[in-house]
């Protein structure tokens, strides 16, 4: 894949530079209650408004289902970014239309101007020509910066692309690199841990996965449908008993491409799901019928680090454990910080994104080492299980 970036782009003042951005944050009485998402633009936005030009962005907000809904709207996010960008962003009430156009009309080279939720109409979701004309009508150039959105066909994302010259902005950027650096092109070997609680949910990840990478590491509750259709008696534990077969046919495809699946090998129960549950560490052979697996144990632990002591790149999406509690946190929290250490010394690439991921790498505070982390969510895994993401595929150059 090849994509013009904002290298490509040269005499921009004065041009009307329409920006895809990712503004759906959380908010709690009317502010932004995590700035993450906002961050990540902020490069994007400098680097185009220090060039002169007219930036424009364009996001969408919640899911108003194309109407406008006072509780979706992005006028509480401009003072945000505003403050964030050290400089004011102008809002207009529409992102199409009179309103918009007056707005854009309005803007001096170097200003900045949010847009309402593209959301609040219905051609957006539905990628329909006239909205997108309707978007690109406002710009001369547009520019992409919202990887975590790229897995939908919409008007903003996918549509205006098509319609006006196509750039990829710094966040989508290196989101592209990273991934590409994680499964396209790796060095290896390449190690990939999935948790998280079921197997239904990433059944086409873990199918794509044992055909790109060497190690494949199965924690959480997910494990637990793997060990069962092993012969494994797991108690109480979360687990998909009616996915046996389908766990089944992922091992025999990653033994067929040469991909060793690590299971669990001990496990840490309990008889509650709570903090500071009474809990003890046993064999997989001596699981209590009246217990749940809630984390992995020591010896699993160990087996962990040694795959990523022996891996060149590393992706990773889902804890190894219900790490949300203490204690049966310690598997998440000792390999995590154990890639991050390998990653500081240069040993290591290290790739990871989900929201459960993002949350886990953060409570372990090994995020910031990783070389990686995307926020991007639902683009993330479709990206790791193989699929086209309509907005990257319009940018291709």
């Amino acid at each position: 894949m090849t994509f013009k970036t904002l290298d490509d782009l040269t005499d921009t003042a004065g041009k009307r530079v329409l920006v895809r951005v990712d503004l759906n944050v959380p908010m709690e009485n009317g502010r932004v209650t995590d700035t993450t998402r906002i961050d990540r633009v902020l490069p994007t936005i400098r680097e185009l408004s220090g060039k002169g030009a007219k930036v424009i962005l364009l996001a969408h907000f919640g899911r108003p289902k194309g109407e406008r809904v006072a509780d979706m709207s992005l006028a509480p996010v401009a003072p945000a970014v505003a403050d964030l960008l050290g400089k004011p962003v102008a809002f207009a009430d529409d992102c199409i239309g009179d309103v918009a156009s007056a707005a854009v009309s309005a803007m001096e080279n170097g200003s900045v101007l949010l847009l309402e939720n593209t959301r609040f109409h219905k051609g957006e979701e539905k990628n329909d020509p006239a909205f997108a004309e309707a978007l690109a009508a406002n710009g001369d150039i547009y520019v992409n910066d919202a990887f975590s959105a790229a897995h939908r066909a919409h008007g903003s994302t996918e549509g205006i692309a098509r319609l006006l010259p196509a750039y990829v902005g710094r966040t989508m950027q290196a989101e592209l690199e990273a991934l590409q650096s994680a499964l396209g092109k790796p060095k290896r070997p390449v190690l990939a841990v999935v948790g998280g609680a079921k197997v239904s949910s990433k059944i086409d990840l873990l199918e794509n996965l044992v055909s790109k990478v060497d190690m494949l590491v199965i924690g959480g509750g997910m494990a637990n449908t793997f060990l069962a259709a092993k012969g494994v008696d797991v108690g109480k534990s979360l687990c998909e008993h009616d996915l046996a077969d389908t766990a089944k046919r992922i091992m025999s495809a990653a033994e067929t491409a040469r991909c060793e699946i690590v299971l669990p090998v001990d496990a840490v129960v309990a008889r509650e799901f709570k903090a500071g549950a009474e809990n003890e560490t046993v064999p997989l052979d001596a699981i209590p019928a009246d217990t749940m697996i809630l984390d992995v144990g020591s010896a699993s632990i160990k087996t962990v680090r040694d795959k990523i002591e022996a891996a060149e790149t590393l992706v990773w999406n889902g804890p190894l454990g219900a790490f949300e509690i203490e204690p049966f946190d310690k598997a998440t929290v000792a390999a995590a910080q154990f890639a991050a250490q390998e990653t500081r010394n240069g040993k290591l690439n290290s790739v990871a994104g989900g929201g459960d991921t993002v949350a886990a790498l953060n409570h372990a505070g090994a995020a910031s080492d990783f070389s990686y982390v995307s926020t991007a969510g639902g683009a993330f895994l479709e990206w790791l299980e193989g699929k086209e993401l309509p907005g990257v595929k319009a940018l291709e150059d």
